[in-house]
Order: structure tokens, then sequence, then C-alpha cells
């Protein structure tokens, strides 16, 4: 059997107590050495204390902004090689009452920001030949649903860009990944109820799923997988 790919460093962009929770403690029990970063990292604390990771304030959709993260976790961990991108950005109602601010908002957050945060990285892991950069997609990122235009533009946008960066970089040996979670995450402010039990997304069973993606010998990459529940239509 191939030789699963390494990787040492982990940065996860737009961390919460989600998935990128569930992302950082796999991560960590990997050895793995973790960097999180959001515009807020308050409610990062317990999750450094527990993962031994750092946490860095960083508004993605900032050129500048971005740029120096990538320079802080260099300094402080080392050059990550590991890179996924969580932000999502939404403006949600009537699509002729949406506020323009407050859609172009939404786009930079769920695309723009992955397109910033990826250049970076890929800059980095290409003298290397090497690195992984995932992308955390939703139902929005192939299906346009009612009164949620901006979430669909900029989801379907990072779908764009996740396909174009891995038919680039793929055979310059970024492995490059974009994820369809399609239906709800469990968290604990928003639990299935108690008749419909796994109807909604583990964070724990979707991390593992990013892992199995990340352990893929480069002669069978996946660049796209798509995650529901079993009780989820489609």
């Amino acid at each position: 059997m191939p030789t699963p790919p390494t990787y040492k460093t982990a940065l996860i962009v737009g961390a919460g107590e989600g998935l990128s929770a569930s992302l950082a403690r796999l991560f960590a029990r990997e050895k793995i050495r973790v960097a999180l970063a959001a515009r807020k990292i308050e409610k990062l604390g317990a999750l450094c204390t527990e993962t031994g990771a750092r946490a860095y304030a960083c508004d993605a959709t900032n050129a500048d902004d971005v740029e120096r993260l990538f320079g802080q976790v260099e300094r402080e961990i080392a050059t990550p090689d590991l890179v996924v991108y969580n932000a999502s950005g939404r403006a949600r109602g009537p699509f002729t009452d949406l506020v323009p601010a407050d859609v172009a908002n939404a786009i930079a957050v769920s695309a723009f920001g992955g397109f910033l945060v990826a250049q970076q990285a890929a800059t980095r892991m290409l003298p290397n030949k090497h690195g992984a950069i995932l992308f955390t997609g939703a139902s929005a990122s192939v299906k346009g649903y009612p009164q949620t235009a901006p979430f669909a533009m900029g989801k379907f946008a990072l779908r764009g860009l996740a396909q174009s960066m891995a038919r680039e970089l793929s055979p310059q040996g970024i492995h490059v990944a974009h994820f369809v979670i399609d239906g709800g995450i469990r968290s604990a402010a928003r639990a299935e109820a108690a008749d419909r039990p796994d109807s909604m997304l583990d964070p724990d069973a979707i991390a593992l799923s990013y892992w199995n993606v990340l352990q893929q010998p480069r002669s069978a990459w996946t660049w796209e997988l798509e995650l529901r529940p079993w009780v989820e239509k489609f």
C-alpha cells in the first residue's frame, strides 16, 4: 500500500465551536500542530487549552490581514502544510429586500476570503510540492434556495475556486478538496428531535471524512465529497 501523506501544521480559518473544533481535536490527536483563525477569538480559549492550538484574530476578507496571519503562524509555529477554509457569510431575506452591502459582504466572506487564504497557502506549499487546501461548502454550493441568494452566490463561487485550483495545483502536488455539507450540523444549541436520531450531521463524523480524504495517496485523490445524513433528501 502507498504511504499516506503526512502533515505537520494545520491552519483552520473561520474557526468556531462546531466542525472547526472537531477538526482541531482530530488534528491534535494525530500530532499535527494547530492554528485557529477567526474574526473574534474570545470563544476559542477552551479549545486552545484542550488541543494546544494557538488562536489568531483575522478578517479573512482583508488581504493584508490574511498575509499577516500566515506570517504570524510561520514565525510562531511553522509554515502550514494543511489549510482549511471554514468561513461563511450570509444575508437572508426576500430577493428584492436584500441590502447590496450585506450581499457584498456575504460573498466576500464565503468566496473572496477563500481565495485570499488559498493564495497565501499555495504560495508556500508549491516550492515543496506538498500540502492540502480544504474548503467547506454547503447545500448552497450546488442548490440555490429561496431567500438565500447571497449564500448560494458565495458558495457557488467557492466551489468554482476549489475546482479550478484542483485542476491547476493537483499536478504540482497540492491536494485541493471541496466538501459539500448537505444538511444541518449537530451542536449543543442545535440538536435533532428525539424521534429523528442521526438526522443531523455529527461534526466529529464530518471531521473523520476530511481526514480520510487527507490520507488518500495521490494516485486516487478526491477533489469533492458530499456528506449528508442518511435521511436527508437530495
